[in-house]
């Protein structure tokens, strides 16, 4: 096993990571209004049913990426979701509460189809065609995916870091896509500016990402001391 192979196998490693609090969420909403046997039953065979789709994704997006010009689009829509992965606020009060064990799993499913996108572009991008990666990441991730992702979640409220970690992967990961575009190889052909346009890629998703947080977090200051002020007339 060469650095190169052992690389794309951690980051495919901690794309999964990262982005796994999403299936704790939506499991834990859809299940939230069964008995507590059936939630555990919910979370066995939704995180099971979730895998399933993602495996299937991920092989057919590999596939996909051989056709020119998806290499470059995959890319750019993965340096999107690097970037959201650091400013946004996600926002899960849309996924249903179910009242059977069926519609919990249906539940669970479809949010996951519809979520899942950025966690299969990014292992289909990590791992360069590479389907033996594609199999060994899951292989070693979903484990730990299916029954850790709530000690993850909380591993991320106490380390923030862990995100913007998990952005800047992604954000190389989306530089290595874009720079091994076929149509593309005359202007990285020079290491310098393959290297270099790699680097500034995951500075700008870094840097704009982190001045975007500071900016809602000081919108957030500023609302919150308004309404205590408004609060405070109201009561006077």
């Amino acid at each position: 096993m060469d650095m190169e192979f052992l690389s794309a196998l951690f980051a495919i490693i901690m794309i999964d990571l990262v982005l796994a609090g999403d299936n704790a969420i939506l499991i834990g909403l859809a299940a939230r209004k069964l008995p507590k046997q059936q939630q555990k039953k919910v979370i066995l065979w939704g995180s099971l049913g979730a895998i399933v789709i993602r495996i299937v994704a991920t092989l057919a997006v590999v596939w996909l990426l051989e056709v020119p010009g998806l290499h470059l689009v995959g890319g750019l829509l993965l340096v999107i979701i690097a970037y959201k992965l650091l400013v946004d606020e996600d926002d899960h009060g849309d996924v249903q509460a179910a009242d059977n064990f069926w519609g919990a799993i249906r539940t669970v499913l479809i949010a996951d189809a519809l979520m899942g996108l950025d966690n299969v572009l990014a292992v289909a991008g990590a791992s360069h065609g590479n389907m033996l990666l594609v199999v060994l990441g899951l292989i070693i991730s979903v484990p730990v995916v299916m029954w850790g992702s709530t000690i993850i979640l909380k591993w991320i409220e106490r380390f923030p870091v862990i995100v913007t970690i998990g952005a800047a992967i992604l954000a190389w990961t989306a530089s290595k896509m874009i720079v091994g575009e076929g149509f593309l190889s005359g202007i990285f052909a020079n290491g310098f500016v393959k290297y270099g346009f790699e680097i500034l890629v995951i500075l700008a998703v870094i840097g704009l990402g982190k001045y975007k947080q500071a900016k809602n977090a000081k919108r957030k200051a500023a609302k919150s001391s308004e309404e205590a002020a408004i609060a405070k007339a109201e009561s006077n």
